[in-house]
């Protein structure tokens, strides 16, 4: 047993702990799971033989990891992580390409990379299916978001799929149940004017060239920012957010030239009945009517949008949704607490798109003081969680779920 954990006794199971473990070996970039599949496909295949673990590729490298015992829900959690984890683009983000180092177990807490946002709650789900032995578990690739893709992986399982009766997206977020999540898109700005040499500054327009005036870009889009969110209040669970994640300009190895261009990109969280067409419209208007009196007044500003997924709802009364409330009062003592305002999505949003209800729930985390790149999880909590989804994937709520089709084009570790 690993250290630290002996000391929590009954309430913590190894196998958690050394799922755990499996999941810090081996990186999983989004639609690069394929080794992290296979890897966790043949220790949950050793540990748990009377349960067929398939390897399901996708794409060029990606892949998910799917397990059948018969009738019942649907558990959903994720392979991928945020940031890749291979130390490439980590550090474009978080300024650090030191490795970030393994996961420790030690007082009662789990302390490693990617836990917060899939690696705990998909240890919990996986050792809640095991236990269970009724369902279906799905660890998909692709579920974070990015550009140029929005999930792959549990869009590849829905294509070749046995009728899902309801689904359990086992995921940290708030201490609570969510059966509503926001939409998502990603915005980029760009701001054109022409280009110049630095050693004459007025041989760009605007003089000193478009990055010299990012700052005015990153006011007005700030400016739409509180407009955006004072016209888009709560609805139900879910509320709006925008944040700016990333502004590119110039060649790098050669900044004596002044660049023509200053790309922004946005990350907006939407309420229900958003529209593409409104979020470019609203944001192009803003920004030449707030740029018109700046030195940029010259240039050209254009909005793109790249749609994610529209915001989606499960009727509060599903039984899928008061069985989490049943099970949840039962593994806690007390009523899940409401929610509103929440701005994190996932791949809840696909499968209530292809009708199925949905109910999110998964234990918190925080940021580690030592290294802020890894999270800290309660390992007593998450055992807790795991209780609740052992429960939910035993309980009677769910309607019949036809048996599963025959696969044969998948890889199966036994």
């Amino acid at each position: 047993m690993a250290a630290g954990v002996r000391r929590l006794g009954s309430f913590l199971t190894e196998d958690l702990v050394e799922l755990l473990g499996v999941l810090d070996q081996t990186p999983a970039p989004r639609g690069r799971e394929r080794l992290a599949a296979t890897a966790l496909a043949q220790w949950c295949g050793e540990r748990w033989p009377a349960i067929t673990w398939t390897v399901q590729p996708y794409g060029a490298e990606g892949a998910n990891l799917v397990a059948y015992a018969g009738p019942g829900p649907l558990l959903y959690s994720h392979l991928d992580t945020s940031l890749d984890g291979d130390g490439i683009s980590d550090p474009l983000v978080t300024g650090r390409d030191d490795p970030v180092g393994p996961l420790r177990i030690v007082d009662g807490t789990a302390e490693g990379f990617g836990l917060g946002v899939a690696r705990a709650p998909a240890a919990a789900a996986v050792a809640a299916f095991a236990a269970a032995g009724r369902g279906t578990l799905l660890l998909a690739g692709g579920g974070t978001h990015r550009r140029g893709g929005r999930g792959e992986g549990v869009r590849a399982f829905l294509a070749d799929a046995p009728e899902i009766p309801s689904a359990i997206v086992a995921k940290g977020g708030p201490r609570g149940l969510l059966w509503e999540e926001p939409g998502a898109a990603y915005l980029q700005v760009r701001v054109t004017g022409t280009s110049g040499a630095a050693l004459a500054p007025d041989s760009a327009t605007p003089p000193g060239g478009v990055l010299r005036h990012a700052g005015v870009v990153l006011d007005a889009v700030d400016k739409w920012r509180e407009r955006y969110l004072a016209s888009r209040a709560p609805v139900g669970q879910v509320g709006a957010q925008v944040g700016v994640g990333a502004l590119r300009a110039g060649w790098p190895d050669k900044p004596d030239l002044l660049p023509a261009e200053l790309l922004l990109d946005l990350y907006v969280v939407t309420v229900p009945g958003e529209r593409p067409s409104r979020l470019a419209t609203e944001l192009t208007a803003c920004l030449h009517a707030l740029l018109a009196a700046t030195p940029l007044a010259g240039c050209g500003c254009a909005v793109e949008v790249e749609w994610l997924h529209g915001a989606q709802a499960t009727e509060a009364r599903a039984p899928v949704v008061r069985a989490a409330q049943d099970a949840w009062e039962g593994v806690f003592g007390e009523p899940p607490a409401p929610i509103t305002g929440w701005t994190g999505s996932t791949d809840g949003v696909v499968l209530r798109e292809h009708g199925i209800d949905t109910v999110r729930v998964g234990p918190q985390s925080v940021r580690s003081s030592s290294d802020p790149r890894r999270d800290v999880v309660d390992l007593a909590e998450l055992e807790r969680y795991r209780e609740l989804y052992t429960a939910l994937l035993a309980g009677d709520h769910h309607p019949h779920q036809r048996p599963p089709r025959a696969r044969h084009d998948h890889e199966h570790h036994h």
